[in-house]
């Protein structure tokens, strides 16, 4: 018998890409095989410098944007262009497999591309969402847009209003949200909005919807039940096995690293006091406003910490304008570091890291959570704010800042945070008891005979009999 073959595309964002990427190793310590689709410039990014699995096949979708999109990009021309280049070549995949009497066991897709979803019932190919983000904040997707809409937009008129939704067992103010929820005359809010809307919608035409999410049943136990019609499985933390599970030490990257490679850090780290340093890193995608860099920067040096601070080169390669740099950055680096790049998981997994100050992206989240990081928590957009709100309250393993009423988040207040965190005193113990916690829950989950192994094994296991959708 033939070897199962997932056929896994993902929205061709760093963000995304590295989950999914985990996935498919995961697969194919499985025995499976895996071919993933993404954008032609994602492909091109990954194959740099980087060796893959045995069964591990790659498909680029060549949707016009050789460069990758960015930020200033037209998103709905972006989003259009990706569904009929993307579609057209998953047609073209599943068709030559079905030639070869060898077809696809599964077509398993990430979230924002809800159309591979309806492309699998037409070609009649189970299929699974791989969903990226936290159970909790689907959850929170499922009722805007089924019965509790108007509930949620009613709630948020109040900005220190609290209310409670079914299942979750915290309750919500309207910065605990998803971004994409709040009214803004934002289009890519517009757009991204309608296509969750699409994504659940296309959900709920199935009989049996698979959807495995990047958790795990002791991080969302009431999160990954909230939904009766819903079967939600974790399968995460879904991060480099040398970090988590150890089953693989060879497995220390996630490939296809955007920015340039700078190994000075690491000595610099070596050179730190045990759980002495702050990190500082807002992802590969956001990029925080000058006025609220300078704040920063000043509660950082008033700290008085060692810190290392992640501050990207452009997207489009120029150099920064003499108005966009930061005010104090010679002294930054003189008490500091400052790197366009580094390894993330081996920062935090460092002895001298303390804290990290993190846009609380679910990727950079469950990495701080799997490694025992306490967290100082930024969030942007997106699921950021939900994701700093179980950082702060569900999981207590770190502190949430708190902006102004103009929105932005002042030094004196960044300090507060940085002081809770990692000064001596009953809230910092608390925070590392709790972050030590769910270093241990996380690895259990993933080694094998764990709750993440169990339940991906037991959806290999399904597909892999034909089961239907």
């Amino acid at each position: 018998m033939a070897p199962s073959h997932f056929l896994l595309v993902t929205f061709p964002m760093q963000g995304h890409i590295n989950p999914a990427l985990q996935f498919a190793k995961r697969l194919l310590r499985g025995g499976a095989e895996v071919t993933f689709a993404t954008s032609g410039s994602a492909c091109r990014r990954m194959s740099k410098g980087q060796t893959y699995p045995e069964g591990l096949h790659f498909a680029a979708i060549s949707d016009g944007y050789d460069d990758g999109f960015k930020l200033d990009d037209n998103m709905a021309h972006f989003m259009s262009e990706l569904k009929h280049h993307g579609s057209e070549l998953l047609k073209n995949l599943i068709a030559s497999r079905v030639d070869e009497g060898r077809p696809y066991t599964c077509l398993v897709y990430s979230l924002l591309i809800p159309w591979a979803a309806g492309l699998a019932r037409e070609l009649h190919v189970p299929s699974a969402l791989l969903w990226i983000q936290p159970a909790t904040v689907l959850d929170m997707y499922y009722y805007y847009f089924y019965g509790y809409g108007e509930f949620i937009k009613n709630n948020c008129l109040d900005r220190s209003c609290s209310f409670e939704l079914p299942g979750l067992p915290y309750k919500l103010t309207s910065r605990d949200l998803p971004s994409f929820l709040e009214p803004s005359s934002s289009d890519a809010y517009t757009i991204l909005l309608l296509i969750f809307k699409d994504q659940l919608d296309s959900l709920n035409q199935e009989k049996n919807p698979r959807i495995l999410v990047n958790t795990f049943d002791s991080l969302e136990p009431e999160a990954l039940r909230a939904i009766d019609r819903y079967n939600m499985v974790g399968i995460g933390p879904l991060i480099p096995s040398a970090f988590l599970d150890g089953i693989d030490p060879s497995d220390t990257s996630f490939g296809g690293d955007l920015f340039q490679r700078s190994k000075n850090y690491k000595d610099w780290l070596d050179s730190k006091a045990p759980a002495s340093v702050v990190y500082v890193s807002f992802g590969s995608l956001a990029e925080i406003p000058k006025r609220q860099a300078e704040e920063l920067t000043c509660s950082l040096l008033d700290c008085g910490r060692p810190f290392l601070w992640v501050i990207r080169a452009k997207q489009n390669g120029e150099d920064k304008k003499d108005g966009d740099r930061l005010s104090c950055m010679q002294e930054l680096e003189e008490k500091g570091m400052i790197v366009p790049w580094c390894s993330q998981l081996e920062v935090l997994s460092h002895p001298s890291l303390g804290c990290f100050v993190t846009h609380c992206g679910w990727n950079s989240t469950l990495e701080s959570l799997a490694l025992g990081v306490p967290m100082v928590a930024f969030p942007q957009w997106s699921d950021q704010g939900t994701n700093a709100k179980l950082i702060e309250d569900a999981w207590r393993t770190g502190v949430r800042v708190r902006p102004n009423e103009e929105g932005l988040v002042e030094a004196a207040e960044i300090r507060r945070c940085l002081e809770t965190v990692m000064s001596d005193g009953e809230r910092r113990e608390e925070m590392r008891r709790n972050a030590a916690k769910w270093k241990e829950l996380a690895r259990e989950a993933a080694r094998e005979g764990g709750s993440s192994d169990r339940n991906l094994k037991a959806f290999i296991q399904e597909v892999g009999r034909g089961c239907p959708c």
